[in-house]
């Protein structure tokens, strides 16, 4: 593809992107079926009348800001696409999105170092909706390192690092991980739901087409594994050098309803699944 072929590409894509929720009433009638909801039980969720959302959703109507911030609540639709509901009806943003070092977050800041420490000497990672890693305490630097063939002293970048795109590249995480086709449907599902929300052309859709384009993820998130008993957190292997660690991860958010980045962080928490794999942590601790 030439320069101005992949020009041409972008701006598509890009105008693709612009287009999408251009309007309020598109982008009502998408969370009312994305969550399921009939107009009626959307009229008694948000105590909006039946005939009123009617209108909003064929554009006769037009809505005001505090009712567009209320069928927010009532869909409980992400903070971030609640601003581009906001902005498709002429309205400012209602949610911030600021970097984790403004001062304002400081308090939120020092409770993530808290709960990283906590996790210690296990691995935990706090990383953004799309998965890029934004903090990590001292085993998860460890582990990565020791994963990729890193040396010891050399620090994990704190910018640029897709956790996904290091867990699922055959090149990377993946060549020691031994249960990768399972993990990997499980990894896609994060970003699948934000692709979803986000629409054609987002940063969130360019993600996903570049992690199903690694060989193999395709076809394995296509797959479902029959043979694997449904468990509520995520179950890995990983093996190198003879050794072998048996894990399982938990993901937990701050939820708040004031701040777009806040609100989409993820703590992913890694505890041992065997007695071995607890000892193996505590001896590199």
């Amino acid at each position: 593809m030439g320069a101005s072929q992949a020009a041409e590409k972008t701006g598509m894509e890009q105008a693709a992107h612009n287009r999408y929720f251009n309007d309020f009433a598109t982008a009502l009638r998408y969370w009312r079926d994305k969550r399921g909801y009939s107009q009626l039980r959307l009229s008694a969720e948000s105590h909006i009348s039946q005939r009123h959302i009617s209108f909003l959703e064929s554009g006769r109507s037009q809505p005001s800001r505090e009712l567009i911030l209320k069928l927010g609540t009532a869909l409980d639709i992400p903070l971030r696409q609640r601003n581009v509901m906001l902005l498709a009806a002429g309205f400012a943003p209602a949610y911030q999105e600021r970097k984790l070092s403004d001062p304002e977050l400081a308090a939120v800041k020092q409770a993530l170092d808290f709960m990283l420490a906590q996790q210690a000497p296990y691995p935990a990672l706090v990383v953004d909706r799309l998965w890029n890693l934004v903090m990590s305490n001292g085993p998860a630097a460890m582990m990565i390192r020791w994963l990729l063939d890193m040396p010891d002293s050399q620090p994990i970048p704190r910018e640029g690092v897709n956790v996904l795109q290091l867990m699922l590249d055959p090149q990377a995480i993946r060549k020691h991980l031994v249960n990768w086709q399972d993990v990997s449907a499980d990894l896609l599902h994060w970003i699948q739901r934000e692709a979803m929300s986000d629409g054609p052309g987002s940063e969130a859709t360019r993600l996903l087409e570049q992690l199903l384009a690694l060989p193999g993820i395709k076809a394995a998130s296509q797959t479902p594994n029959l043979d694997t008993r449904v468990l509520p957190f995520l179950a890995m292997t990983l093996r190198k050098d003879g050794v072998e660690l048996n894990l399982f991860t938990s993901i937990a958010t701050m939820g708040t309803p004031h701040d777009v980045t806040v609100h989409e962080l993820r703590i992913e928490s890694f505890f041992p699944a065997d007695a071995a794999t607890a000892a193996w942590f505590k001896s590199r601790g």
